[in-house]
This record gives C-alpha cells, structure tokens and sequence, in this order.
C-alpha cells in the first residue's frame, strides 16, 4: 500500500481561494483531502501518513502546458523517445505535470511517423497528446516555421494527421484563411480535437468565421498574426472579444510587452488565458546552437532566434518561470496565475476531471512555492520528481 502524505502548513490554493496553514492529504496517486476554503484547517491526523512540514510555503496546482517543443536539450520534433521523455521530465523538474507535446512544420509523412511515436508515449501517460503547428500556416506569418513545407489546409491531410495521432491529437493550429481552412476547423471540431487559430494573416472577419464554424484557441495571440489596428482590428480583437475562445500567452518578456499581457488578460479575463512555453530544445538547457525542425537557432542570453532571419523560434521559458513572472512583475494575483497555467488548460483539454486544481479524488499533481515563487518541490501522481 502506497505512503499517505500530509502536505502541512503552505497556502493552499483551491479553485474557491487560498487557504493559509492548510493540510493537504495524499493517499498513493490521489489526493484524498484538501482544507476548507475560507476557514482554518483542523483535518484529522493520518498517524501513518509522512507529514512534510511546508510553512512559509505555497502549495498549488501542478502546470498544464498546451504547446511545448521540447527542452533539455531535446526536441518532440525530431528526437528519439529518450529524448522526448528528456524533454518532459526537465519540465516537470519546474512543475509542469501536464505537458502536450508539439511538433513543427513538416513533410506530411514525416509529421504522420513522429504522431505514431508520440501517440505511444501518450498512450503509457508521459504525455497528454499532441498538438501539431503548421504546415497549415500562413507563408505571411510563418515566423520559425520553413516555408517550403508548408501547404493549405485540405481536410484530407489534416485528417491523415488526425488518424495518425491514434486518438492522441488534442490540438492543430492553422491559418484557417486559407483554402481549406473553414473546412478543416469543422473537421477537427467534428474528431474533438481543437482548432486553433495562429501563424495567420487573417482579417477580422475570417477570424469570426473561424470561431463560428468551431475554432476554440488563439495560438500565441498577438506573435505570429496581424497587429491590432483601428481601422484593420485583425484576429486580435476577434480573438480576445469571442468567449468561446481560449487564448495562449508566451509570459517570457520576450515575446510580449507587458502593456499587451495586460490588455490581452483583462480583456479575455482570468478564465480565458492559457499560459503557455512554447518552448524549444533549449528550455533548461542554455544558450547554443540548435534545430527547430529544419531551421537553425541561435539561443543569446535565454532567448531564441533564428540563425537566418532573426525571427524569435519559440522560447526558451518554462512554467515556474511563467508563474514567478505573473505574479512579481505582472502584478496578477496567485489565483488568477493558477487559473492561467492550471484549471483553465485543464479544462480546454478535457482533462480537469483528473488535474489542473487540487480537489479530492485527482491527481496527486502540484507544486511546492517558497515566498519568492520558486519551486521547492514537484509531486506528480503522488510521487515526488523534486522532494521539498
């Protein structure tokens, strides 16, 4: 019989508020107990359960991450299953317990081969999908991505992705303007899988058409898309004014202007943004050459860019990063930063059942917070990847 745990003494953040000195119950892969929202916890002792004393502490959700390429030096793209599960474990070493796994621009074929391989890993749960950027994007907005594989969206191909993901594919992000583009979002909505709207040089009124035939998800709003103009309000303003959608946010300081986080949190609100990496090879890893795909990237001071062209390929951010960012900078509040990186991609994935808050009966996932917002500790599905 799996060692109960009783996590002690932290700020427990529940999806009612935070609950000061609270005790948290763990009893083998689930979380058995939590403290009562707005009162002070005096749960029964569990007299054979490790108690881990976590005063001064913060105890939240573990991260659910959307869109990531990689990290610890390895790529979802290209890399070998070692490698993908590399890449995975250096992010849970920063509290990321949920993590779908993201592919770039491709031959049709080659993408179909890495679906296989990644549906695998989804299968065993070191993953939890796959989600497929480009080559359905737009040739105008195609930052990292190599502009001589990329194609329009035809439904057939994207349904040869579909089937080649084994039930695995969560999301898909096109330029839906193109030829094909309304089709294939009717086609993924149709499979359950998520349409998201990115890399796209849309106009207002092909973005509302989008959502209405059944996009849910901006990939990166404002990177990779039209500015927002008075007379030209682009995807931007259709993407944050819709309530059907969902919006990512690269919360790095690199790919955003805090005045544009702010915009984008406010406007779309606290339960309507999903924190994301969008991470490459290098996250966790440092500076140095690398591949995205079949690009070249030169990582400066943490930051990532292509070798020819200089445009910014992906980020080298992790979550807890994220989190410290949102909350010291940012000015955002503990709950709306939990809600951002936790509940909300949780729930866009149909996975909040299971994670993306700490209620009794889910997954033991969360993360251990000192008073700066470091991590201190990982627990997923009740075993501890960073013992506090």
């Amino acid at each position: 019989m799996a060692t109960s745990k009783v996590l002690a003494g932290a700020q427990v953040v529940l999806p009612t508020g935070t609950v000061p000195d609270g005790r948290v119950l763990i009893e083998g892969t689930r979380i058995a107990r939590v403290p009562v929202s707005g009162a002070h916890d005096t749960g029964a002792t569990v007299t054979d359960a490790e108690t881990v004393d976590l005063t001064g502490h913060w105890v939240v959700p573990g991260f659910v991450d959307l869109h990531n390429h990689g990290g610890g030096g390895a790529s979802f793209t290209s890399g070998t299953v070692e490698d993908v599960l590399k890449g995975v474990h250096t992010h849970r070493l920063h509290g990321t317990t949920t993590l779908v796994a993201s592919t770039v621009t491709g031959e049709m074929d080659f993408l179909a081969q890495r679906a296989g391989l990644l549906s695998e890993l989804a299968e065993q749960g070191d993953i939890a999908g796959i989600h497929f950027e480009g080559p359905f994007i737009s040739p105008c907005r195609k930052g990292a991505h190599s502009e001589a594989l990329l194609r329009d969206p035809d439904p057939a191909d994207v349904r040869k992705l579909i089937d080649a993901a084994r039930g695995h594919a969560k999301m898909l992000t096109l330029a839906t303007e193109l030829p094909g583009g309304i089709d294939s979002v009717r086609l993924l909505a149709e499979h359950g899988v998520i349409a998201a709207i990115g890399h796209t040089d849309a106009t207002y009124e092909q973005t509302v058409e989008a959502i209405d035939a059944g996009a849910t998800v901006a990939t990166h709003l404002f990177n990779a898309m039209p500015g927002l103009a008075h007379r030209a309000p682009g995807p931007i303003a259709a993407l944050l004014e819709d309530e059907r959608v969902t919006v990512e946010l690269i919360n790095d300081g690199t790919h955003l202007h805090p005045a544009a986080l702010e915009l984008a949190f406010h406007r779309a609100g606290a339960d309507r943004v999903a924190f994301i990496t969008d991470a490459m090879d290098a996250a966790g890893f440092g500076d140095g050459r690398y591949m995205l795909g079949p690009l070249e990237v030169e990582v400066r001071e943490s930051v990532a860019r292509l070798v020819e062209g200089g445009s910014i390929a992906g980020s080298t951010l992790t979550l807890d990063r994220a989190f410290k960012r949102s909350v010291t900078i940012d000015g955002l509040s503990v709950e709306d930063t939990v809600r951002a990186l936790s509940a909300n991609p949780a729930r866009l994935l149909g996975m909040y059942d299971t994670v993306g808050s700490l209620e009794p009966g889910k997954d033991a996932d969360l993360v251990v917070l000192d008073a700066d917002f470091d991590v201190k500790g990982v627990l997923r599905k009740g075993a501890w990847v960073v013992e506090p």
